[in-house]
Parts: C-alpha cells; structure tokens; sequence
C-alpha cells in the first residue's frame, strides 16, 4: 500500500519562502540539490504526485523534463482551461476539486505499492498532516536563515491534537547545505 509523503525545504527558522514568498534563497543550487541521494532516492520511490495549484502553477505551464514521471494530482478549486505540457505516457495530471481526501486516495489508487510524494505548497502539507492522512514528513533544512517569511508550520493552531513522530533518518548533502530530516507519523 502507498505511504503518503509530505515535505519541503525550509530555512533553519522554519520558513519556507522568504518575505515576498520567494523561494530562490531555499533553492540555490537546484540542479546539486536534484542530484543528492535523497531526492533521487525518492524520484525512484515515488508512484504518483499530490501537488496544490500554486505548486503547479510555479512550473509556468512547462513540465517537460519534470523529475517525477508519473501520475501528478493538482488539488485546485477550479480546473485551467490549458493543460501543461509536459504529459506523456507516464506523466499525467488529474485536476481534484473534491478536496485533500480525494485527491490523496486517487494518487494513492495510481501509485499501487509505490509512494505518493506531496510536492510544495505548505497550505497543502498542512492539511494533509491535520487530515492524518501524511504517513511520514520529510523535511530538508537549509542553512540559511531567512528572519521572515512564510512558516512551515504556522497553520497548525493550538486545537490540534498533538501529532507524535518517530525519526527514521537524518543525512545531509553538505556540498548545498541541506540536512534532511525523515520522520514516520506514528499513530
């Protein structure tokens, strides 16, 4: 059965785009960052995809070359009236306007014994850890401090029930200063 993965990048403070929301300073050295053990490791885990609009619309409708090839879910209120390029017979999107269940039990139906990795979006991310539905968080910690921004996980408001995890790595790719950080959700 598929796990569900939720993570990002985030400053050593907790932010996961700076001031203007930008995401440069997170993402310096994209191509070294695609290259580390841990995203290829999960370029080669992952079955389907679980991305928010904003996340989908940041590929400025181009996702040819995109690093996971396979079945890519848009969570969005409204469906686009142009598709992005990049689809071919692995990669496809689906639209889900039936909110975070749907959209993480169709890409769990597409990804069979593979994961469902959740790319961006920190609205998204926390709605899926609130849910339950997020099996293990991923998080990859930049060396940088950003002093503002938007935090990882400033959504989750003081009547959440506590959400116990269990580490289950810590590695890092110190040539672009990431330590990555792997936690299961223990229920």
């Amino acid at each position: 059965m598929a796990k569900v993965i939720v993570g990002m990048v985030m400053s050593l403070d907790g932010y996961v785009a700076d001031r203007d929301g930008g995401l440069d300073l997170l993402y310096a050295d994209f191509a070294a960052m695609a290259e580390s053990d841990a995203v290829q490791d999960a370029i080669r885990t992952t079955g389907a995809v679980v991305m928010g609009r904003r996340s989908y619309e940041m590929g400025n409708g181009d996702f040819t070359g995109y690093e996971f090839q396979v079945p890519i879910f848009v969570l969005t209120h409204d469906v686009p009236e142009t598709v992005a390029t990049g689809e071919n017979d692995h990669l496809r999107f689906t639209f889900v306007t039936e909110g975070i269940a749907s959209a993480i039990a169709q890409a769990k139906a597409a990804a069979g014994d593979r994961d469902v990795t959740v790319v961006g979006g920190a609205s998204t991310i926390q709605q899926i850890i609130a849910a339950g539905l997020a099996d293990e968080i991923h998080i990859d910690v930049r060396s940088i401090l950003l002093g503002g921004g938007l935090r990882f996980f400033a959504a989750f408001s003081d009547d959440v029930t506590p959400i116990a995890l269990e580490s289950i790595g810590i590695t890092s790719t110190p040539a672009v200063g990431v330590t990555h950080l792997r936690y299961r959700v223990r229920r």
